[in-house]
């Protein structure tokens, strides 16, 4: 038998060299045979760094139990073969870039051999692609995600009526909008937005007579809303405008309709390989956690997702989908200062049994789903597997849910003492923060979780229905959201509020945030218990500025000391037909009235009504003397009413990301 000499070479290599290494190094010019003791080749291309993460990590299992291990990586772009799996063994170790340098970890491949076809169309063949053997869902040009062949191009169909909720889903469209041939491809798919979820489908049949489509799988019942809006993706004849492409999967070729200045012969092209970057996961059965493994300086790209024969019915928040770099079972993992760009699922999970860990002053942006994602929809027993503990702080997270429109900027399962802070969370489809995974009043792990110091904006963007900035269920003892920056929430139809306790909420104190400029309101309770509400500022929400969606027997919540400033909709949204809340000692100011308290409604009330009713019997109504409120400057003048009611000032200087140095 012929023995392979390379593996044997690069074991004895490793072991000889390494059985007490502390540093490793890691470049795209180095060589996985050399000790990775030098940042860069020495003078005789005999030694220096090592060429792959891998072989890295392999090296550094080498080193005695306890012992640290770093590994740095120069700049460059480091394509994964497979996912890096790290597991109690790799305890202690940090992988980090080699002082201020930009490494990439790819999931990607390029892609070469451009040919300009015609006009602006370009092709490339790809080998590995033929007869469905490599199915991509993503393109990178130039450091841009290029659009799947989508139709319409601009804009949406609409479903016609209610939503569909036959098994499989059978979907009413407006002639012309579907066509026949779709069906016969079976890879083209809908993209259909429902409320507060999405599915993706694949179309198997059309009825060209009746208008109706079949696709590939079946709702759920939350995946429900009237004339919803609805996109194609992936039919090669909605390869119509400049920047879209589409993958021949039985060819293997994939086509490119240039934008101006394009020029895929010397652009870089890259398709995703891998679903997933890195895994850290500890020993379950052993009870053994992956311990004090860090990340550092590190730019994380070019992830895939995947889409089964029955596509895609989301139940809420893209709860399915899964982080691209996960840890579970693993204790004080650290990923700081890292860039998350161009994936396909959230950019991180803290999943089961993951405790005590630091997501620090990373950026995460063109994410197929949301940023970070902290533990999972079932409620664990066993303390080996709670999730809890974590630091989620100083973070840029943007762009999100461009395959998953209902993903969460953070999004907070059943896990407690989690705190949120001086995030900054923008331009996403639906929630920004998400805390909570119980409906109703039963109890659950999800407690004391602190959301504070966020400046959180353009939310939802009219594009889905039902969402806040900051968004809660289920009872939350010790649960605080506090001294947040909130505008701009917008929805499609419903909702767009600023502070969302939904179904149960109960226990959480909100208190001296700032929100203006929602679509629904402000603040929305739809129900719950108990909660508190004081020494906020509603500043110009648009159709309501506080709403109470169910009367309920027992107390529902305390609204006291807060600023509501209006100049459209009403005060008081929905249902106050009760008396099962406290509300008092507020200052309102609707400028249309201009200080007439005659034309103040509470609830179809006058103010003495209301009062009689023994509600606000302490508040007042009155120009807060804010020092620039049509600029959004919420500081209050030092004769400011609001002072005398017992108001304390907010000052959100310090409201998101902060400098380094001060984290």
């Amino acid at each position: 038998m012929k023995l392979n000499a390379a593996p044997l070479l690069l074991a004895f290599t490793i072991s000889s060299i390494l059985a007490n290494a502390a540093t490793l190094h890691v470049a795209t010019n180095g060589n996985d045979t050399w000790s990775g003791k030098l940042p860069a080749p020495n003078l005789g291309k005999s030694d220096g760094p090592l060429a792959s993460v891998s072989a890295a990590i392999n090296a550094s299992r080498q080193r005695a139990v306890g012992e640290a291990a770093t590994i740095l990586l120069r700049s460059g772009t480091f394509a994964l073969a497979e996912t890096l799996k790290l597991s109690p063994t790799d305890s202690s170790l940090t992988i980090a870039a080699f002082e201020n340098e930009k490494p990439v970890l790819s999931g990607g491949r390029r892609i070469t051999g451009w040919k300009n076809v015609r006009a602006n169309l370009w092709q490339a063949s790809i080998p590995e692609a033929r007869d469905g053997k490599w199915v991509f869902r993503q393109l990178f040009i130039n450091g841009e995600r290029a659009i799947r062949a989508r139709t319409p191009n601009t804009g949406y169909f609409r479903i016609q009526g209610a939503s569909p909720q036959d098994k499989p889903v059978k979907l009413k469209f407006k002639a012309g909008d579907i066509k026949k041939e779709w069906a016969a491809d079976g890879e083209v798919e809908v993209i259909a937005l429902l409320a507060w979820a999405d599915i993706r489908m694949q179309i198997r049949a059309v009825d060209d007579t009746n208008h109706v489509a079949t696709l590939s799988g079946d709702p759920r019942p939350s995946n429900k809303e009237n004339n919803a809006q609805y996109y194609i993706e992936n039919a090669p004849d909605a390869l119509d405008a400049p920047g879209e492409w589409y993958l021949d999967r039985k060819t293997g070729v994939v086509s490119y309709l240039a934008k101006p200045g394009d020029n895929l012969a010397q652009a870089e092209v890259i398709a995703p390989v891998l679903d997933d970057l890195i895994v850290i996961s500890g020993d379950a059965a052993a009870k053994k956690p992956a311990e004090k493994i860090t990340l550092c300086g590190l730019t994380f790209s070019h992830t895939d997702w995947t889409l089964g024969p029955k596509g895609h019915a989301d139940t809420q928040a893209a709860v399915a989908q899964r982080g691209d770099i996960r840890a579970e079972f693993a204790r004080d993992i650290t990923i700081e200062d890292c860039t998350f760009i161009h994936l396909a699922g959230y950019a991180v999970e803290l999943g089961r049994g993951a405790q005590h860990c630091r997501v620090v002053g990373n950026e995460m942006s063109d994410l197929g789903a949301g940023g970070v994602r902290v533990g999972e929809g079932t409620v664990r027993t066993d303390p080996f597997d709670a999730v809890n503990g974590h630091t989620i702080t100083d973070n840029h997270i943007h762009r999100l849910g461009v395959v998953y429109p209902p993903a969460v900027g953070v999004f907070i399962l059943q896990s407690g003492n989690n705190r949120v802070a001086h995030n900054h969370i923008h331009d996403l489809f639906y929630t920004a923060v998400s805390v909570g995974w119980t409906w109703g009043y039963r109890a659950s792990p999800c407690s004391n979780n602190i959301v504070e110091w966020n400046h959180m904006h353009d939310i939802g963007q009219f594009l889905l229905s039902d969402m806040g900035a900051v968004y809660t269920l289920g009872p939350q003892p010790g649960t605080i959201v506090r001294n947040n920056l909130i505008h701009d929430v917008n929805a499609f139809t419903y909702g767009g509020w600023g502070l969302y306790p939904d179904e149960g909420s109960t226990g959480i104190v909100m208190e001296n945030n700032i929100v203006y400029r929602c679509k629904n309101a402000g603040f929305h309770q739809h129900y719950g218990k108990e909660n508190v509400i004081r020494n906020n500022i509603f500043a110009f929400n648009k159709e309501n500025q506080l709403m109470r969606s169910r009367d309920e027997e027992h107390l529902s919540f305390f609204i006291t000391n807060n600023i509501v400033l209006h100049d459209s909709g009403n005060l008081l949204g929905t249902s106050w037909k009760n008396n099962q809340y406290v509300i008092d000692h507020n200052l309102y100011w609707d400028t249309r009235a201009a200080g007439d308290v005659t034309k103040m409604k509470f609830s179809n009330a006058t103010l003495d009504q209301w009062k009689a009713r023994g509600h606000d019997t302490n508040s007042v109504i009155a120009d807060p003397l804010f020092v620039d409120a049509a600029k959004f400057d919420f500081r209050l003048k030092p004769n400011s009413p609001a002072l005398k009611l017992g108001f304390k000032p907010i000052d959100l200087t310090g409201v998101g990301v902060r400098p380094r140095a001060t984290r």
